[in-house]
């Protein structure tokens, strides 16, 4: 959506969310920018981009011309509405009289370039009944819609504002007989609307409605989320590791199935051509997330979309044949279709999951992990590995190749296969003696680990890598930044020479690494972890003299807390005397009052006697707490005074500012182009939240709402009137 340029009717001007514009180099607002080529040079695929314009062509309708007076008569509601002086009863009113007049020319209003914008006014200001009206009234055309640059725009708002009404327990069944005169529609050539890059979005909007689920939740739409790459390296604290869609009314569950059905019930060759455009694609990765947790239901589609054989589910089980392996083997470096892939990973059932990874991925998962586009599969299927056993194939085929993988730029399947190590508690000590070995070689000493891996690209970069050294000034790599976050979730057993040769470092390049916003995650990592007291208090000294200058950024503030944390009584009230020093200039940022409350700084400069007998007080007290209820197992500091009631919070903000940086880094092993993905929201300082957040924890588990009712074969059912046909790809 942005803004369009002035037209005749004077027009240009339009309430917000009801202008649109052409990206340059884009096929229009769900263009993919990625760029990966579309083939990806899989053997014996064509490309998707031909199918989709032989659809386009065979598909145009015939728009018959708008007459003056209709031009004139929605122009002047535009002008209207524009004016502000229609009251809300009138508004209503006028909403459906100006709907009526579209009765026998839906399509060519809602696509017409300037009046599709005020019958989106129009769908959003009126009534419920009048709504539902218009969508019947429009149903035999809603797919030529849809697929039309100004109409997708109409199709979108008239979903939108149907599932306002679902908050209205008398309007379900109004809606779903709008709904139901659309889907059955679209089921009787819904591969067309599937690979059109409009049509695409508003079927995707229609199966969350379907759902239940927002509209516009950006992991539904192509996005990779924080919470998933959160997930995926093990950054995500467990209060907020949830799968589960948020569902804020009950949706259509008999709709959703007949839609689903009758956009899979297409030939295998039909498919193949599904499966690597970018859009279909998209529609695909839609419903799998929209399955997500049911079983069943993704045993039947799950086979359909890879084109396998289902056997009996009960006797024998799911399986792959040996030539189909191939060919989604072959497909994988396509990139539509790697995006499938990883989706079917995160949602497959295990006994699914365990098929895939023993007939189609086992033995080849280095030839895929340095492709540009399947190395994001190998990603997402290490990150959910289901055991230990799988953990340790993936070990013998990924490990001895860890320097190769960094050499070509896929450090986040290393970044991967170290968080799994960490969640299934296996090769933990070999993970990170493979990553030593492929950084440092054999004669050289590992105090350069921790440079090296900070600086990851520069270092694999330099031709001569002996003669490599720190790069002042140059920003941290975001990637070797997050597998060092990894490392030091491991004991301490096992990270010595890591913790050995960051408390080595350089004073100047330990407050440099603090200052980066990767790199102070780094750090806080290392105070957060099990590594012993003297340590960290070692590396908190070369902090001295830049603690006042670390709490004015953002990022450097939370470093600076860990640090108060983490250190003794001498070194907390050097902390204190410099945040008092820059106070004032601390106060007027946006995380300064919360540190400062936190740290007491208000306290220490009035009375330092006695708000250093306050921090005594509480390291005894945690100190007790640690000796009575402390565990061998325990990942608590043990030298610390209390776990910080905002990390939790913290992490969510951090999660989502690494996946930007990700997005942007040009050797991230993690970055993804494309132009669906949503743009993280600022979130509040999470000390200012921290109380609310934990008023909600327990009211969020109880207001989900559950699904009752009894299941029944997925693609068997059987609606009134349901029309439905084995269509084929035209040629």
């Amino acid at each position: 959506m942005g803004e369009r340029g002035k037209s005749s009717n004077n027009h240009g001007e339009r309430k917000k969310g009801m202008r649109r514009k052409d990206h340059k180099g884009s096929r229009g607002f769900d263009g993919d920018s990625n760029k990966r080529n579309q083939s990806g040079g899989a053997p014996n695929v064509k490309p998707a981009s031909k199918k989709q314009s032989e659809f386009e062509h065979q598909n145009q309708f015939v728009r018959k011309e708008i007459d003056p007076e209709t031009s004139k008569y929605f122009s002047e509601i535009a002008n209207l509405f524009d004016s502000n002086e229609v009251e809300l009863e009138e508004r209503s009113v006028i909403c459906g009289n100006a709907l009526e007049e579209t009765r026998g020319r839906e399509y060519e209003i809602a696509t017409d370039y300037i009046i599709s914008h005020v019958l989106q006014t129009l769908l959003e200001g009126c009534e419920l009944d009048q709504l539902c009206s218009f969508i019947r009234n429009s149903a035999t055309v809603f797919p030529a819609i849809a697929m039309d640059r100004s109409g997708s725009h109409v199709a979108e708002s008239a979903l939108k504002s149907l599932a306002t009404h679902l908050e209205n327990p008398d309007a379900y069944s109004v809606i779903e007989e709008a709904l139901n005169s659309i889907c059955k529609v679209i089921v009787d050539n819904p591969l067309d609307m599937m690979c059109n890059c409009y049509g695409s979005h508003v079927l995707r909007r229609l199966l969350c409605l379907c759902k239940g689920v927002s509209l516009d939740s950006p992991e539904l739409y192509g996005a990779k989320s924080s919470k998933a790459l959160a997930k995926r390296l093990n950054l995500k604290m467990s209060q907020l590791d949830d799968n589960t869609l948020e569902i804020p009314h009950q949706g259509f569950p008999d709709m959703l199935k007949y839609l689903l059905s009758g956009l899979l019930n297409c030939s295998r060759e039909d498919m193949k051509y599904l499966q690597v455009d970018q859009y279909s694609s998209l529609v695909l990765q839609t419903a799998l997330r929209l399955m997500l947790k049911q079983d069943e239901e993704l045993l039947e589609i799950i086979p359909l979309i890879l084109r396998c054989n289902s056997t009996n589910k009960k006797l024998e089980g799911f399986h792959i044949e040996t030539n189909v392996a191939k060919e989604i083997l072959e497909s994988m470096k396509d990139n539509s279709f790697s995006h499938l892939v990883e989706v079917i990973l995160e949602v497959a059932p295990e006994s699914l999951y365990n098929e895939m990874f023993n007939k189609v991925f086992k033995n080849s998962l280095f030839e895929l992990s340095v492709d540009r586009c399947a190395n994001f599969v190998i990603q997402a299927l290490i990150s959910h590995a289901r055991d230990q056993e799988q953990m340790g194939m993936m070990w013998e085929e990924l490990a001895p190749r860890f320097k190769d993988l960094l050499e070509q730029g896929k450090s986040g399947v290393v970044a991967s296969l170290i968080a799994v190590s960490q969640r299934l508690e296996s090769h933990e000590h070999k993970c990170c003696e493979a990553l030593v070995g492929a950084v440092c070689s054999t004669n050289e000493s590992r105090i350069s680990i921790v440079p090296r891996l900070l600086f990851l690209d520069y270092y694999f970069g330099c031709r001569d890598k002996s003669t490599w050294e720190w790069a002042p000034g140059a920003k941290m790599h975001v990637m070797g930044c997050l597998i060092l976050q990894g490392i030091f979730k491991f004991s301490s057993d096992h990270i010595q020479p890591y913790i050995t040769s960051l408390t080595s470092m350089k004073a100047e390049y330990i407050t440099e690494t603090a200052k980066d916003s990767s790199g102070a995650r780094v750090i806080e990592a290392f105070l957060a972890s099990n590594a012993a007291t003297k340590q960290k208090r070692r590396l908190i000294i070369k902090l001295r003299g830049h603690f006042g200058e670390l709490s004015l950024h953002t990022s450097g503030s939370f470093t600076v807390e860990k640090c108060f944390d983490a250190c003794n009584l001498t070194l907390r009230e050097a902390i204190a005397t410099e945040l008092l020093d820059v106070k004032v200039d601390l106060s007027k940022t946006k995380q300064g009052p919360y540190l400062l409350r936190k740290l007491d700084i208000d306290g220490y400069a009035s009375r330092p006697d006695q708000w250093k007998s306050r921090q005594e007080a509480k390291q005894s007290t945690y100190d007790d707490f640690c000796s009575t209820f402390g565990s061998n197992k325990s990942n608590f500091p043990k030298n610390t005074f209390v776990s910080d009631t905002s990390e939790d919070a913290y992490q969510e903000i951090e999660v989502k500012n690494t996946r930007k940086e990700i997005d942007h880094h040009p050797t991230s092993g993690f970055k993804r182009h494309r132009e669906e993905h949503a743009k993280d929201k600022d979130e509040p300082f999470a000390g200012e939240k921290r109380a609310k957040q934990k008023k909600n924890k327990t009211s969020e588990a109880t207001d989900k709402p559950k699904l009752a009712g009894s299941k029944r074969p997925f693609l068997s059912g059987e609606m009134t009137g349901k029309n439905r046909h084995s269509n084929k790809l035209r040629i």
